[in-house]
Parts: structure tokens; sequence; C-alpha cells
């Protein structure tokens, strides 16, 4: 059996290589899309009132909270208690949507702008977390950043998912979105968590383009 500063030792070269394609991901991505970045920014002040970015109070690495960024799709200040009913109805095992491909998700919620919409069903809100991964607070693979409520509901075994960043993509992400059970995501998740390479992690990279743009499981 390998020793703990044994076990250390391998995971630094790893932890290293996932920071350094992090860096290397986000710093272009955040130039090229520059324009697509003004062009939301503005389609989103014109749809309705209020800022176009956000931040949001999530879970990191180690449950240390931080400011998640993301593109506004709700109206300005709306009402946090919708969401917070929807994941007590979801843990329940109620279904949100008639929707087959997101049954787990307020595909009617009146309180989604209209931009907002088609932000959420290509995941463009996301796109400003890239911010968040240049600053070493999220990856671009990992389980998707909870919010501290949503821990209320977790199993203790739950929490091994925040070994590891949050991030913007990955296996619930390609495998299902809002067609999964909470239990499920997150038995994914510490699946994940326990077992990431760099090689899972191109391959996530690779198969999220074709899952966002069927956009299932993301209305």
């Amino acid at each position: 059996m390998l020793s703990h500063e044994a076990t250390q030792g391998r995971a630094i070269p790893r932890e290293f290589g996932k920071r350094a394609l992090d860096v290397a991901i986000s710093v272009p991505a955040i130039v090229v899309l520059a324009p697509i970045f003004m062009a939301l920014w503005i389609a989103i002040r014109l749809d309705s009132p209020g800022p176009a970015v956000f931040r949001q109070r999530r879970i990191g690495r180690d449950e240390e909270p931080f400011d998640c960024f993301k593109f506004r799709t709700l109206c300005h200040k709306a009402d946090e208690n919708v969401h917070r009913e929807a994941i007590r109805r979801v843990w329940a095992n109620e279904p949100l949507s008639d929707d087959p491909d997101a049954p787990y998700k307020l595909t009617d919620d009146p309180r989604v702008t209209r931009v907002g919409r088609l932000l959420r069903r290509f995941s463009l809100d996301e796109l400003p977390q890239l911010f968040n991964v240049l600053r070493g607070e999220m990856s671009i693979v990992g389980p998707r950043p909870a919010i501290p409520y949503e821990l209320e509901y977790f199993r203790d075994w739950h929490h091994k998912r925040h070994v590891v960043r949050p991030g913007i993509t990955g296996i619930c992400q390609v495998r299902g979105r809002g067609r999964l059970r909470p239990e499920v995501t997150l038995e994914m998740d510490v699946e994940y968590a326990m077992n990431w390479t760099l090689w899972t992690d191109l391959k996530l990279i690779a198969l999220t383009f074709p899952a966002v743009l069927r956009g299932r499981g993301a209305r």
C-alpha cells in the first residue's frame, strides 16, 4: 500500500496538469469569445432591466464558498424561493416538468427572460465562469458548483465531490443534465472526483460540444 506521502507525490503532477489545462483553455477562450461576450451583454441589457452578469454564492473545493459568475437569465431580483422549492420537490422525487428531456428542470419558470431561455438552452449563461477558472476557483471539468442550501440534502458521502474544484462542464452535463435525478447526479460527481484523470477531462471536454448543441435536458 502506498504511503500518504507517496500518494500526495503522485497527485501533485496530476493537479499541476489539470491547472495547466484550465489556464491553457480559459485564457484563449476569453480572448476569442470576447465579441460573443459583448453581444450577449448587450442582448441581455436590451431584453430586461438589471445587470447582464451576476454573482451567485456557490460551494467550491473543500467546501469553500466563492462567487460564481453567470450571465443573467432570470428577471432582476427574481424570487430565490422558487428554486429552493424546486430543489425540495426534486429530492422528494417529484418531476418539475412534463418534458421527457428535462423532468428535473423548471422548463416553464416564469422568471426566465426571453434571452435567458436561449442562453440556458445552449449553456451560454455559463461562459463568464471562464473567469472563475482563470482565478482558480473552478476548473473546466468538474462537478457543477452547488448552491449552499442544496447541501442540506447531501448524505455524508456526497461531500466527497468537493475534493476537486467545481467545473463548467462534467460527466453529468455530458450524460444527462436535467434528465438525471439528484442522487444519480451526485453519485456521478463522486465517481469523477475520486477517479478523474487528464484523459478523462479531455474526453469530457470533447463530448461537451455535441451535448450542448443537442440542448437536451437544458431547457
